[in-house]
């Protein structure tokens, strides 16, 4: 498979599993181009809220996902750039202060800041995922994103650190090892959605995204075109399922196409008259019940899982600074009345994400359940086009013995 052409985002959810395949044609313009011309999916059953539980059924999940994409995209993959949740997931900002030598910043200088920026002590049992550059201040001017080239003799960057437990990390790598598949990078799913449903103009606002997936809901705020704040709840779209499957005594996996397909976030939405038949449980009558009773016992618990974002936001201090409202994406949005219900419970706009700015299969992927497998396509386009030693390159010795010789300038 050639790196150059095809990145493949593999999207490790608690329900499902999903690899998208992305060609990328670079047309001269600043970011290249995503075609989707892959996509496969299967069930997840070896995850438990965003973390491995069972590596077999999870490899054997991956491996179908894989095979569908490739047949579809008719390629062999063997790199994927995948996501990562779950309840373990903590980050923090913190800032670094450099000296500049030459009075002139170089990349060398931005390298240095963002070292000393990350230079916090954390547990041996987490590590580090991202550190997201959210600012530079140049002889105490904020607000420059920037500032390789500009003048200057004290440099400061102010960066996100994402951490997480290192066997978590280390299991989704596992898994995909054993599926014959290399990691070219762990992202935040959170990170990841962003890249595919937020516009530039809302990152600059001011905005919160919640992604709802099945075992997780994950929040990113946004504010001046940086992430100034990330988190994760172990709470997600299964707890839904769990109610239904118990109010109606009705298996999970019928409950879950009950929900699929009658679910209402806001009972008030629904009809009066509106019925809906419910498969009973060890060769029972199936019965027919009011859908009304089905959207009463799913309000409660979006309430509750819109209350719990909402306590989350306000614990990072960004809720009065969201100009561009909430935007929720993720499988379990797709509930008919999340957004009326989240805008209720925010006291602010909020509207459905769906993945943008792509070509070749848009329509298969116009879902919000696809929008962390396709903003890794997105995460990996962007890194791709950072990579100080692009793919394949001849020059590759050169390039690092020259990198080489300014470190040992930097020491002396």
């Amino acid at each position: 498979m050639s790196k150059k052409d095809f990145v493949v985002g593999l999207d490790i959810g608690t329900t499902k599993i999903c690899c998208i395949v992305g060609e990328l044609s670079h047309d001269g313009a600043a970011e290249p181009t995503i075609d989707i011309v892959g996509i496969g999916t299967a069930p997840s059953s070896g995850l438990r809220k965003g973390v491995v539980i069972n590596i077999d059924s999870t490899v054997e999940s991956i491996t179908k996902a894989i095979e569908e994409a490739e047949l579809m995209a008719g390629i062999e993959i063997s790199t994927v750039y995948t996501g990562i949740a779950g309840g373990h997931i903590k980050s923090f900002n913190s800032t670094g202060i450099v000296a500049v030598k030459d009075n002139e910043i170089t990349e060398q200088d931005v390298q240095r800041v963002i070292d000393a920026a990350k230079a916090v002590a954390i547990p041996l049992d987490r590590e580090v995922i991202h550190i997201i550059p959210q600012e530079y201040m140049i002889n105490g001017q904020d607000g420059i994103r920037d500032p390789i080239g500009m003048s200057g003799v004290r440099l400061e960057a102010k960066v996100h650190i994402v951490t997480g437990a290192v066997s978590s990390a280390q299991n989704i790598i596992k898994c995909a090892n054993k599926a014959g598949l290399n990691v070219a990078e762990i992202c935040l799913e959170p990170i990841a959605s962003s890249e595919a449903v937020l516009t530039q103009d809302e990152k600059e606002l001011g905005v919160a995204l919640v992604d709802i997936g099945g075992g997780t809901s994950d929040i990113a705020i946004f504010k001046d075109g940086a992430v100034v704040y990330t988190g994760v709840l172990a709470i997600g779209g299964n707890h839904i399922t769990n109610d239904i499957s118990v109010g109606l005594r009705t298996p999970q996996n019928e409950a879950e196409k009950i929900k699929l397909k009658y679910g209402c976030a806001m009972a008030s939405m629904v009809k009066p008259d509106e019925t809906i038949e419910v498969a009973g449980v060890g060769g029972r009558k199936s019965r027919v019940l009011a859908r009304r009773l089905l959207a009463e016992i799913i309000e409660p618990r979006v309430e509750e899982i819109f209350s719990l974002i909402q306590r989350e936001i306000m614990t990072s201090g960004y809720q009065d600074m969201l100009s561009g409202g909430v935007v929720i994406t993720g499988g379990a949005t797709l509930l008919e009345g999340m957004p009326e219900l989240a805008e209720f419970i925010f006291e602010m706009p909020v509207k459905r994400g769906l993945p943008m700015n792509i070509g070749g299969l848009r329509d298969v992927v116009n879902s919000p359940r696809f929008a962390t497998g396709v903003g890794l396509l997105k995460y990996a386009a962007k890194n791709l086009q950072k990579s100080k030693f692009p793919i394949r390159d001849k020059n590759i010795y050169g390039k690092v013995k020259g990198s080489m010789r300014s470190w040992i300038k930097d020491l002396f």
